[in-house]
């Protein structure tokens, strides 16, 4: 509460009026207008005097104050008609609004991020099936057209620009949080010491890379691909933030379900639990206050045009939130930035030192990709059914297409007695009926029919409550990944 006269001089108020205006660094004001941001100053300054001429009592529902101070209050102007030797003054009641804006904000931005999502993971699906065509074809091509043929040098063109398309594609996914996940039970420790040649020679040799590890870290698991594209698209970015060198510190340590239980009260969406942070800061540039709720959208960059996607941080965002994480970000401008992640802890194991670090599994080279077998392609998008059904046949299978789930359904119910099917390779979102529906109706006629599931989306992005197991190839795949699936799966 403050008193303010007709001259708008704050001649009274209370101890909390005095701890807001040192918290907002106008300790020494003198004019009640001087603690208002510009943009609300004159509205105020009007109010008050409309209050003492008028007597009648005034709302202001959202103003902020100077010095880029992120509190704001709502003001309530009375007229006092005698004040001690002052006669008229105005009372002025400030309610402090900043965390109500804070979280209202938070909502929104959250709203608006998962409506993006959704947009990213439709057109993701989309792009995968243009790109499933664009690649295969373009394998079609190639054997027909050697390195030495001059059509070769063009369609390599073409597909190595297809392959930086599915690239942006999967970060979309990653985005909106549809990605196919294969996470293991990891120490970030072990992670980081492998990354750190790859890490220094991306950031270059004006800037310093510090590793600072916690002792006896926990356990995460987290899919190790895309964890180290976070870390990577984390310390680009820093680097980016500092053209002129600086320093990356990269931290890691355990946070206890107590000191949980302190960030709550700050983060209120953030549980409280056992956690490992991820700390990157850098001594950059730092980040404006007022684009700071932006920087995990996609599309959004402060770079040059042509340099950068703007789709780094929302793939960061992304990957951390599918693994079941929180990200949160401290940057002042020209003060440097800080992203904390804190990943939960995985308990399975008793002591974090003794966790198995999982080596990946190699993947089997199929030498002969050749094969004799019936198989059923069922794909609504006719380009992707197109190639996939000439590059098997090329392989020595005979293929029978569909375009729906009921065609698919009629032809083999025609084919019952004449023909047995080995593969079916459908689809996972197709009009009508989709994927799923289609393979349980074909299971209750033959319940160890072999499937391999197909798809623009994740493969935890559709309900497979199937009998039976079933395989997934992720759209766009190239001509060898279809053979090699297709003979892995038949000879399972």
């Amino acid at each position: 509460i403050t008193v303010v006269n007709e001259e708008g001089i704050i001649i009274e108020s209370n101890r909390l009026f005095k701890n807001l205006l040192e918290r907002i660094g106008a300790g020494n004001a003198y004019y009640f207008t001087d603690i208002i941001d510009s943009e609300d100053s004159a509205k105020i300054s009007h109010r008050i005097k409309t209050t003492l001429a008028t007597g009648k009592k005034s709302r202001i529902n959202h103003a902020k104050f100077i010095n880029d101070a992120e509190d704001s209050a709502e003001f309530y102007i009375t007229r006092m008609d005698d004040f001690d030797v002052h006669g008229k003054v105005s009372v002025i009641y400030l309610n402090d609004t900043t965390e109500q804006k804070n979280l209202e904000f938070k909502f929104a931005q959250s709203q608006k991020l998962q409506a993006v999502g959704q947009l990213a993971g439709g057109i993701a699906h989309d792009f995968n099936n243009l790109l499933t065509a664009i690649l295969g074809f373009c394998d079609l091509l190639l054997i027909k057209h050697g390195p030495g043929d001059q059509s070769f040098a063009d369609i390599t063109q073409i597909k190595q620009n297809a392959s930086r398309a599915a690239n942006l594609v999967r970060q979309l996914l990653a985005f909106s949080r549809q990605q196919t996940l294969k996470p293991k039970v990891l120490n970030l420790t072990d992670v980081l010491a492998e990354l750190s040649n790859l890490l220094r020679r991306l950031i270059g040799e004006k800037i310093k890379l510090s590793l600072q590890h916690g002792r006896d870290l926990g356990a995460v698991k987290v899919d190790e691909g895309q964890f180290e594209q976070v870390v990577i698209n984390l310390c680009v970015n820093a680097r980016d933030a500092m053209p002129n060198g600086g320093k990356i510190t990269v931290t890691t340590r355990n946070i206890s379900l107590e000191d949980s239980k302190k960030l709550t009260k700050r983060y209120k969406f953030m549980p409280a639990a056992d956690y490992v942070l991820l700390q990157v800061t850098d001594t950059g540039t730092g980040i404006a206050l007022n684009i700071q709720g932006k920087i995990f959208e996609p599309f959004f960059s402060t770079k040059e045009v042509g340099k950068g996607t703007g789709l780094g941080l929302s793939t960061v965002y992304g990957i951390v939130k599918q693994t079941g994480g929180f990200i949160f970000l401290t940057s002042d401008k020209g003060q440097g930035t800080t992203f904390d992640i804190y990943l939960p802890l995985h308990k399975q194991q008793e002591d974090p030192r003794t966790i198995e670090i999982l080596e990946p599994v190699k993947e089997k080279k199929l030498e002969d990709l050749t094969g004799r077998e019936t198989l059923l392609l069922v794909e609504d998008e006719d380009a992707v059914r197109m190639f996939a059904s000439r590059a098997l046949r090329n392989k020595g299978y005979t293929v029978l297409e569909a375009d729906s789930g009921e065609a698919a359904i009629e032809l083999i119910s025609e084919l019952k007695d004449s023909r047995v099917i080995d593969l079916v390779i459908s689809d996972v979102v197709m009009p009508i009926m989709d994927g799923p529906t289609m393979i349980r109706k074909l299971k209750e006629d033959e319940p160890d029919l072999k499937v391999i599931f197909i798809s623009g989306y994740a493969e935890d992005a559709f309900d497979a409550d199937l009998d039976g197991d079933f395989n997934f190839l992720p759209k766009p795949f190239s001509l060898t990944q279809l053979a090699e699936k297709v003979k892995d799966v038949l000879a399972g």
